[in-house]
């Protein structure tokens, strides 16, 4: 069983790649042949959280400004989430050390 900080950290990396990815293909959407990476994300072993992995696809498709503009918000989303749950379990844990002490 994973901590929920170790859940929330993996979806921080996550985000963080999926932004790299992005960074990346708007950054040489104009170089021939270039074929745009893709974040693949799946679910960890025994609930740990996300394993993401950059793939390339397939073929060279060209890269649609707005299509990475959507998944920046979207990563920019999923790491203030992941954000939001590492700063809970610090807050549950305070409080369970002040009841305690």
């Amino acid at each position: 069983m994973a901590s929920i900080s170790s859940i929330g950290n993996s979806g921080l990396q996550a985000a963080q790649l999926r932004l790299d990815a992005s960074a990346n293909n708007v950054a040489n959407m104009n170089t021939p042949n270039y074929r745009r990476q893709v974040v693949q994300q799946q679910a960890a072993p025994d609930g740990a959280g996300v394993s993401a992995t950059v793939q390339r696809e397939p073929q060279a498709s060209g890269v649609a400004l707005e299509q990475e503009a959507v998944e920046q918000m979207s990563a920019t989303y999923a790491f203030k989430a992941n954000l939001q749950t590492i700063k809970a379990q610090d807050q549950m844990m305070g409080a369970l050390l002040d009841v305690k002490a």
